[in-house]
């Protein structure tokens, strides 16, 4: 039923942990497909013993080996390998509950009208785990949401990418990742696909994100990247005019772009974004920080901030 596509890079410290979990599964009927994208560490090595040690079926694991060439792209041809209907992504430094499957087909079973499914999750701190808050009504179980207003609420992604399966033939239908992205990659395809079909959520916990690894090996942080490289550049046209979309690309795009705002650069392509948003919409103090500070304020601002929360951590 499921084909479960992991991308390998450099995640040699914590491949093992992710293939255990994926082993324990109450529901078995998967394959496991790990796309190791040119790791230069131990990934392979530590990714073969787990497979040894944990006397895994070969019928059941397929390991492909490319050439770095992006997360996107150890994606998408790990989905063309697949033989089942339903995608489900896990990657390399997460892991799963072990009825994590079980309980997705029951969502699907329960919604086979929808085409892409996700479970709550945990994000995984340094001290302590974190359950993601995501904007459903409280009380809310499972069933089919309105993604870009869950999505615009809290800011927790509705459909975390270790948390999410999609019908293959809805993920074919889209060309799978965009492999220009670098950030923003699993956004852009979870909001292509929320935009045209239904999206189902379980509102439990059963996947971990974890974020306490290596900074280099992170798309997210203080990278900047060129505005093709980032989704909130991109151009969802039509799509702009409806107005649970638009708040939800105005509330990243509010957050997402304040890092090219107090680093100045890309000021053509950022006040290309600015002068659409809708500032009635979103708190005042976003309006203050671009439109009335100097970006050297804001960075000031921020770093005093910082500073501040870290004193308050040593009491």
């Amino acid at each position: 039923m499921f084909s479960i596509i992991i991308p390998l890079y450099n995640k040699g410290t914590y491949i093992e942990k992710a293939i255990k979990s994926v082993s324990v599964q109450t529901f078995q009927e998967f394959e496991l497909i790990v796309v190791d994208d040119g790791s230069t560490d131990n990934s392979l090595e530590n990714l073969r013993f787990t497979i040894y040690d944990l006397q895994l079926s070969e019928e059941k694991i397929l390991i492909v080996e490319q050439q770095n060439q992006g997360v996107s792209m150890a994606r998408n041809n790990g989905v063309k390998l697949a033989k089942y209907d339903y995608i489900a992504f896990l990657d390399a430094d997460d892991w799963w509950e072990p009825t994590y499957l079980e309980e997705m087909k029951g969502l699907i079973d329960t919604y086979p009208e929808a085409a892409l499914y996700g479970s709550s999750y945990f994000k995984v701190l340094p001290d302590r785990l974190v359950p993601a808050n995501i904007g459903v009504e409280k009380g809310f179980e499972s069933g089919i949401i309105n993604y870009c207003r869950v999505y615009a609420k809290t800011m927790y992604q509705p459909i975390w990418t270790g948390a999410a399966i999609i019908k293959r033939i809805i993920f074919e239908e889209e060309n799978g990742f965009n492999q220009i992205l670098k950030l923003g990659e699993d956004f852009d395809l979870w909001i292509r696909v929320a935009m045209k079909y239904p999206v189902a959520l379980l509102n439990k916990p059963l996947a971990y994100y974890n974020q306490v690894v290596d900074i280099d090996n992170r798309a997210i942080g203080e990278k900047i990247y060129k505005p093709e490289e980032n989704m909130l550049f991109t151009d969802y046209g039509k799509w702009m005019n409806d107005p649970d979309f638009r708040q939800m690309y105005e509330v990243l795009a509010l957050y997402g772009l304040m890092k090219y705002y107090t680093a100045d650069e890309y000021k053509k392509d950022i006040n290309k974004i600015l002068n659409t948003i809708q500032w009635d919409n979103h708190p005042r103090k976003y309006k203050i920080y671009y439109k009335l500070l100097s970006p050297a304020l804001v960075k000031w601002w921020f770093s005093l901030l910082k500073l501040g929360s870290n004193i308050k951590k040593l009491f």
